[in-house]
């Protein structure tokens, strides 16, 4: 499989405010060197894996044969409700309050 989409991808200022803003963080300024070095060192990678042949290689379904060993799902009242509200930085009983996440463009 090729990653065709990585060919030519400037690291700048431009991709780092995107992602910053996609993942609501605030960066400094070193962190944005940080974040523009590694993700540089991440696209050579990419670039190096691609050098290998897979023409003749099968795709993995799973890298071993392990199954998941599951657990009985058994539910448990560790805390009450009133107990996880008083924790609650926000809350409209019975319910925690959260931010809205979603940002739609």
């Amino acid at each position: 499989m090729k990653f065709d989409y990585f060919y030519g991808m400037e690291i700048n200022d431009e991709l780092i405010n995107k992602l910053e803003h996609l993942s609501k963080l605030s960066l400094s300024e070193a962190e944005r060197e940080i974040m523009k070095k590694d993700l540089g060192n991440i696209l050579q990678m990419v670039d190096k894996i691609q050098e290998v042949d897979t023409s003749n290689v099968e795709p993995l379904m799973h890298v071993n044969e392990d199954v998941n060993v599951l657990r009985e799902d058994v539910a448990r009242n560790e805390i009450t409700n009133e107990e996880a509200l008083r924790n609650a930085p926000s809350s409209s009983a019975p319910y925690i309050s959260v931010p809205k996440v979603i940002d739609i463009k």
